[in-house]
């Protein structure tokens, strides 16, 4: 019965390990071809280098190119971010003018703004 509990936890480390590398080859592979300063043959040299010798070249990869591989991520995370955010802006879109008017009289009938003060954000807002 012990036998079988050590097999079952081994099995379970040699599929950890089979599922790192994997990642390892995928990730390395979709940096490959997200890089546009590296031409077509650098990265079909790089390809068949994974496919010969795939543990060795995974790691000469990350050596040689680990930084620049984060660089690249953290840049397309960035653009990512900037797009969602243009999104989220272009469909929130800017308040209208007579909502903008309408909060500013809450604030004058409140007694938070004067009248002047008032009349500048409603031409403000008439403005825009």
């Amino acid at each position: 019965m012990t036998g079988s509990f050590w097999d079952f936890l081994l099995w379970i480390f040699w599929f950890y390990i089979l599922f790192a590398c994997i990642w390892i080859f995928i990730t390395i592979i979709m940096d490959l071809f997200r890089d546009h300063t590296l031409n077509g043959w650098g990265k079909a040299l790089w390809v068949i280098f994974l496919v010969a010798v795939p543990f060795l070249a995974a790691l000469i990869y990350l050596i040689a190119r680990g930084r620049g591989m984060s660089q690249r991520e953290l840049e397309r995370r960035g653009q990512a971010q900037s797009e969602a955010n243009a999104y989220i802006r272009g469909v929130a879109g800017a308040p209208s003018a007579s909502t903008e008017i309408e909060s500013a009289k809450k604030l004058l009938d409140s007694g938070a703004i004067t009248q002047d003060e008032y009349s500048a954000l409603k031409a403000k807002a008439l403005a825009a």
